[in-house]
């Protein structure tokens, strides 16, 4: 699990996990950055994992919570500028930081390595997709939209279904023949 935060909004600043200033971790059971299993296989069993981020009306407070319940700890409103009242924009997904100096792509894989077509027990996805609303009620998105920046490196394929509800495959290798 990796908690990529943006308290600007991606204008100046941008951390990941617990390099990130001013986190409030009040679970030591839950090591954010850490592995976290079972794992999937490709192929094989597949398991989920429930993340939820929502505000504390009370306090002001940004908390993650795992699982069934689990508060993992939370980001103090003091630390944001654009969400002080309320977020206007959620994103899910996969990121890669592709640092190599030659001008070829990383041959980094994100998700499982797959590319979203191949589906499930394959390609990596993200199901049930809700937003919480003012009374703290999660609801679902009402307008998913998919990007992948570098579609021949990585791609993303996204759908709504009954059991599921908003969902998407991503993922992908890194360089390839068609990635160079």
């Amino acid at each position: 699990m990796v908690i990529n935060l943006q308290s600007d909004a991606y204008q100046a600043t941008g951390c990941y996990n617990l390099l990130c200033s001013g986190f409030v971790q009040t679970n030591n059971r839950i090591a954010i950055g850490a592995a976290i299993s079972p794992t999937s296989s490709y192929n094989g069993g597949q398991f989920d994992i429930s993340l939820v981020i929502w505000k504390d009306p009370k306090h002001g407070n940004w908390w993650l919570e795992f699982g069934s319940g689990i508060l993992v700890g939370y980001w103090p409103s003091f630390l944001f500028t654009h969400l002080r009242d309320h977020a206007s924009m959620v994103q899910f997904g996969g990121e890669v930081v592709n640092s190599n100096p030659s001008g070829s792509h990383t041959s980094t894989q994100m998700g499982s390595g797959h590319f979203a077509g191949e589906g499930f027990g394959k390609a990596s996805y993200f199901r049930n997709l809700q937003v919480v609303d003012w009374d703290n009620n999660l609801i679902p998105l009402s307008n998913l939209r998919v990007l992948a920046d570098h579609p021949n490196c990585y791609d993303i394929q996204g759908g709504i279904n009954n059991v599921w509800g908003n969902y998407f495959y991503y993922g992908g290798p890194g360089r390839n023949d068609r990635c160079p």
